[in-house]
């Protein structure tokens, strides 16, 4: 990766020097922010190249670049899982959140056991501000007293379900507005969750209904719902070990958290704090004894919990502590295969590595990234796929990858069915020595191809025309393997035609399944359900997009079948084809010239079909759906993702070019956390998607949430350190440095 051509093109010629300058802001205190002494030393020698005379516009405190936190959709009312944190009423009136500045915190409080003075509220929390590895107290009131809970980092965190902003919603069990709605059972669509004026807060939702209209209505306000969710959308995660159990009070819930929670006898543990940290949290816990620092990082089992809920870990046979329960997290094993993600921080995994694989700064491109598990050693540690290479963790780098946290990238699709057990029920049908008088015969027959004994069969048994051997009837098999003389034969013996088998296939899924399009249009002509569902609320139609059948969804479609059914998933068939990628495009080209295909609709991770297009990368869908609505093209998912910013987050150029030239899209849009796309390129060191970017207009000034610029997150992503390492051997990589930035239009320093 040629990483001066990325920073060549930020410090092009052109721009204004004190503009790119301000960019880079105070550096040693950004290295600091990040706490990387590696970057440290980069962004120290970049400082040394900017003399007071270029730099008198630097922000001087890294205050000014805090982070910010946008306003986070609220939780529903009763219809869906319950908010975290969003008791009715209460509030912690002189509470600040450190994190959004919101004043007088409603609902629960999460205070920083590690640092001081630092709460967050419920919505930054869940959204994994501030440091995982840090415990934190929570108070359900203003007057409870805290709960102590254990660190974030490695806790499973689920997906918030429910009346949240773009949820579809109807008239709800307290509805008193009459026909505001259109009438009884019309739908309409949720735009926004906010406070009533000053008395509640995130208690009632702004709805938008088919008529066009949008009015207020309660999803809690007074104890009152007026909707009832058969849309749900999504709004975020939550941790549910960290919540409190409803109905029990704090005081009571503080006991058995401290009884039970979150750790039990036998729970494998590690400590991953800081020596410093541990030291000060072990006051009052146990006590602080300089030999547990040999111990920090090391697994330990859970011997016991103690009347105050202190934990006694062992490490061996001789060796026991009592921990603060906060400075614990739960060990967890991994296995090959298993999909981990590697720990952002690059300190905490410098000190985890030491003795378990040891650091390289090669690693750096690791960090914060997915990876898969292609061996586990026998001392514990993992060899990990991850960043176009091979590295041995320490299992305390990673924690378990869960797709719900990162739908915007691209990752592994999920499994297509398998076809073996239909290829073994045929063969145990084939091979099958029963009776000829058997009822199931004729479906052995018909597996055998035996024309002659299936009519034999159907004459004198008519009404075993639809009986079941290996859970399938005559004409699912028949429809399967293309026998389209039998299939009429079996027709005309009035076969059931749309008979499910277990799994609810029909025969026109089997013809889908074994790429037969002439029993397909034999099955429709003879009336059969041309969307009928199975068990995976699949069509026919989705099966064979799926498989990759073309001619078979050119039949369906010539038949009328309908292009936008949705399955378990939410994935029209349109959705299967792009992830099915360009050796579909064929079917692509099928289903985008179907009239009444919607290109609006939504999968359950909130993605359209542009969307879900410039995810995958196919360029001849994204033309397509521009082709007939091209005003989708700035489209936002719930989390400000626009085609461009999915584009960009995943190394897509062509579909990105074809987003900016041939939709003409607003390339400095921004997401929820304020990010351009060019952020996002930055972020995973897309280099090549840099100068399209950079050309179509976006701004290398735009600041995201925390204040950072493309070129605050390039430093902060290691793009500088093989130009600075580039110094060892004689070679001085300030120097370096400095004639690139100045080669790019950057005055010289004066001395």
């Amino acid at each position: 990766m040629c990483e001066t051509a990325f920073i060549n093109r930020f410090l092009q010629p052109g721009l204004l020097a004190a503009r790119l300058v301000c960019c880079v802001v105070s550096p040693v205190a950004l290295a600091s922010n990040r706490k990387s002494v590696t970057q440290e030393v980069a962004i120290k020698h970049l400082g040394c190249c900017l003399k007071a005379g270029v730099c008198s516009e630097v922000p001087s405190s890294p205050a000014h670049h805090g982070p910010l936190c946008p306003q986070v959709p609220s939780s529903p009312a009763q219809h869906g899982p319950r908010p975290p944190g969003g008791r009715a009423g209460v509030r912690h009136p002189n509470i600040i959140c450190d994190c959004c500045k919101k004043h007088g915190l409603r609902g629960m409080r999460w205070k920083c056991r590690v640092c001081l003075d630092y709460d967050l509220c419920t919505q930054c929390y869940m959204h994994n501000k501030h440091e995982l590895a840090h415990a934190f107290d929570r108070y359900e009131t203003a007057h409870s007293r805290p709960v102590t809970l254990s660190p974030r980092q490695g806790l499973l965190r689920i997906p918030l379900r429910g009346i949240f902003q773009g949820a579809k919603v109807v008239r709800g069990p307290d509805w008193e507005w009459g026909s505001q709605d259109g009438g009884e059972g019309k739908p309409g669509r949720v735009v926004d969750i906010r406070g009533w004026d000053v008395e509640t807060g995130r208690s009632v939702a702004s709805v938008t209904w088919a008529d066009g209209t949008t009015n207020v209505y309660r999803v809690g306000h007074k104890g009152k719902v007026d909707l009832k969710c058969v849309g749900e959308a999504a709004g975020g995660f939550y941790y549910k070990d960290h919540l409190p159990r409803l109905g029990k009070p704090a005081e009571l819930q503080r006991r058995v958290s401290a009884d039970g929670q979150p750790f039990q006898h036998g729970d494998k543990v590690k400590c991953l704090l800081d020596t410093d940290v541990l030291r000060e949290m072990q006051e009052g816990h146990g006590g602080w004894n300089p030999r547990m620092a040999e111990f920090i990082g090391q697994t330990g089992t859970v011997h016991r919990i103690t009347d105050r809920g202190d934990v006694r870990v062992q490490f061996n046979h001789e060796t026991r502590w009592t921990f603060h329960p906060g400075a614990l997290t739960k060990h967890h094993s991994f296995w090959v295969g298993d999909v981990v993600r590697v720990i952002g921080d690059l300190d905490t995994v410098k000190r985890l590595q030491a003795g378990h694989g040891e650091w390289t700064d090669d690693m750096a491109p690791a960090l914060g990234r997915v990876g898969k598990v292609v061996k586990v050693f026998g001392d514990g540690n993992l060899r990990v796929a991850v960043a176009g290479q091979r590295w041995t963790f320490s299992p305390s780098c990673l924690v378990a990858y869960r797709p719900e946290e990162d739908a915007n990238l691209d990752v592994a699709e999920r499994a297509r069915e398998n076809k073996s057990s239909l290829s073994v029920a045929l063969d145990k049908l084939r091979a099958q020595k029963s009776d000829p008088e058997h009822p199931g015969r004729l479906v052995v027959e018909v597996a055998l191809g035996n024309m002659a004994r299936a009519l034999d069969l159907l004459r004198r048994r008519p009404e075993q025309v639809d009986t079941k051997n290996q859970g399938r009837t005559a004409l699912q098999v028949a429809a399967y393997l293309g026998q389209v003389d039998l299939v009429r034969l079996l027709l005309q013996a009035r076969a059931g035609v749309d008979l499910p088998d277990d799994e609810g296939n029909t025969a026109l899924h089997y013809a889908a399944l074994g790429n037969q399009p002439e029993v397909g249009r034999v099955l429709l002509n003879a009336g059969c359900r041309a969307d009928a569902i199975n068990s995976t609320q699949s069509t026919a139609l989705h099966v064979a997009v799926q498989r990759g059948f073309l001619e078979v969804v050119r039949a369906l479609c010539e038949h009328g079948c309908d292009v936008n059914l949705p399955d378990a998933h939410s994935d029209t068939p349109l959705h299967a084809a792009i992830s099915a990628g360009t050796g579909a495009s064929g079917i692509v080209e099928v289903l985008t010239e179907v009239p009444n295909i919607d290109v609006t609709a939504t999968n359950s991770q909130g993605f359209t079909l542009l969307h879900h297009a410039s995810l995958k990368g196919h360029s001849l869908a994204v033309r397509k759906i521009l082709a007939r609505a091209r005003q989708l093209v700035d489209a936002k998912k719930e989390d400000g993702f626009t085609a461009l910013h999915l584009a960009a987050l995943n190394n897509h150029r062509e579909v990105a070019q074809i987003l900016i030239r041939e939709g003409r899209c607003d390339v400095n849009v921004r997401n929820r956390k304020l990010q351009s796309p060019l952020h996002l390129a930055v972020q995973q060191a897309h280099v090549g998607l840099v100068p399209l970017l950079v050309d179509a207009g976006c701004s290398v000034n735009a600041e995201d949430e925390e204040g950072d610029t493309a070129l605050h997150v390039a430093l902060q992503r290691h793009q500088l350190l093989p130009l600075v390492a580039d110094g060892a051997g004689g070679d001085p990589g300030p120097l370096q440095l400095m004639s690139r930035l100045q080669a790019s239009g950057l005055p010289a320093a004066r001395s």
